[in-house]
């Protein structure tokens, strides 16, 4: 039913527990793959200019490296369940990049035939600051999505 499980994750407690519901899917499934996708944002977070002093591009490769660990993890957890596992870590290149649409093409791109995520469930003014990732991705999935709440 699902063979291929698009998980974004970012290290946190929510997409955590997204991995960990992915993985009870999976184990369902006899063929079934998880796909890791880890998203570097840098841009969001680092004024952007055409040669970045030093310290920004260490703050670059720390965010990398953090990403790679996240994805190393991840990937372990998914082969000691049991499952093919697969990763990919995607670097937002441009100011206009959106880590929403990121996760759209690569569950495009597979093709995902289930997109499991986590979302913090911010309301109110958090919401409208901070925006969601998740309700982007709901908007514009190609494939069934299972949104998994913090605690």
């Amino acid at each position: 039913m699902y063979n291929r499980v698009l998980v974004p994750i970012d290290g946190s407690e929510t997409s955590v527990r997204a991995l960990h519901e992915a993985i009870r899917v999976g184990q369902c499934q006899k063929a079934a793959a998880i796909h890791l996708l880890y998203v570097v944002d840098t841009i969001t977070n680092i004024p952007q200019s055409e040669s970045p002093p030093s310290y920004i591009k260490e703050i670059y490769a720390q965010a990398r490296k953090y990403g790679q660990e996240v994805l190393e993890k991840a990937r372990q957890e998914v082969e000691r369940a049991g499952l093919q596992v697969e990763t990919r870590l995607v670097e937002l290149k441009r100011a206009s990049d959106r880590i929403s649409q990121v996760i759209i093409d690569e569950a495009k791109s597979m093709p995902a035939e289930l997109l499991v995520m986590g979302t913090h469930g911010r309301r109110g003014l958090n919401h409208l600051l901070l925006g969601s990732v998740a309700e982007s991705v709901t908007r514009q999935t190609p494939c069934p999505l299972l949104l998994v709440r913090s605690g």
